[in-house]
């Protein structure tokens, strides 16, 4: 069992996932002279300045030019190099969706794109630097592994399992402090879901900054006799097809919960699998809209995603469903 074991998650201590994301990289650099970090004005935002300081020769600054960043990452990866492109998701994404599109996906070059502070982590900067369509769009992408890991943890696990796999990988690592879930011996495994707790009345899935409150949600619908079963899904792309269509088939419905938009994340990954596998309840949490300017706390309870929120959507489906 890789899963933390803890009296309540909620009351864990908090780990910036960016932490994780720089010791890891390093440790790679270190073991491997092929890793180079790529950044586009980004290195204090990423908290590169260590790794820049180890490897000074290793870290590309190109400036406030993500399309040329992706680019330049291409071009290492064509001549041996595996390049971990580090950059606020909101602007690696949109920015430069193209050449993510034809330069990594396309061409299929050993690219590994870290979308940092994700989600609605710059919430007072408002719709502009909120980050809640990348995995909609890069979902859509062929050729593209999506990864959204849920602690220090399983961010760590993901960097390495992506250095030692060839072929584009999007990470999403977290800003916004979140508590550990798993052990210090998990291993990622690409398209696997993970049960973070057992239950047979209805299924919670969830990743990234929210899969704590999804089993802080469940352990609320425990005291009151209802058995949710939290499934961690840290691989949007390539999903685990059969955790879904087990969890369609054993509880009365799911409800999925992430720090990104209703429609095309994680969410519409799971709808789309229950449809055409075994069709059930399934209610979908997220933003539905261009959030406002806010604390990310803030908008993550505005939109349902708190414990609270969670465990009601799961209550409302129960009663749906009866």
């Amino acid at each position: 069992m890789t899963v933390v074991e803890t009296t309540s998650i909620a009351d864990q201590p908090r780990y910036d996932c960016r932490d994780a994301y720089v010791e890891t990289l390093a440790e790679l650099a270190h073991a491997d002279h092929r890793i180079v970090g790529v950044v586009n004005d980004s290195v204090g935002s990423s908290k590169l300045n260590s790794f820049r300081k180890a490897f000074p020769d290793r870290l590309i600054n190109v400036g406030i030019a993500e399309q040329d960043m992706v680019g330049v990452a291409s071009g290492l990866a064509n001549g041996g190099r595996i390049p971990f492109v580090s950059a606020a998701s909101c602007f690696l994404t949109a920015r430069a969706l193209e050449q993510i599109k034809a330069d990594v996906a396309y061409s299929n070059t050993n690219v590994k794109l870290c979308g940092m502070s994700p989600g609605v982590a710059y919430g007072e900067l408002g719709p502009t630097h909120h980050s809640i369509e990348d995995i909609a769009w890069l979902r859509a992408i062929a050729n593209l592994t999506v990864i959204v890991p849920a602690d220090p943890i399983e961010t760590a696990a993901a960097l390495r399992w992506a250095a030692a796999s060839d072929g584009p990988v999007f990470i999403r690592v977290s800003r916004m402090s979140v508590p550990k879930v798993y052990a210090d011996d998990y291993e990622f495994q690409l398209g696997k879901a993970i049960t973070v707790r057992a239950g047979d009345d209805v299924t919670l899935i969830s990743n990234g900054t929210v899969l704590w409150r999804a089993m802080a949600a469940a352990e609320q619908l425990a005291t009151e006799g209802i058995s949710a079963r939290v499934l961690s899904m840290p691989t949007v792309k390539p999903l685990d097809v059969d955790a879904v269509v087990a969890a369609a088939r054993e509880t009365a419905g799911i409800v999925t919960a992430e720090e990104a938009v209703t429609g095309g994340g994680l969410g519409g990954a799971v709808a789309e699998t229950v449809v055409q596998h075994h069709p059930a309840r399934v209610s979908i949490l997220g933003f539905p809209e261009f959030a406002p300017t806010g604390s990310a706390g803030y908008l993550l309870d505005r939109y349902g995603l708190s414990p609270e929120g969670i465990a009601d959507s799961a209550r409302q489906l129960l009663k749906t469903s009866n």
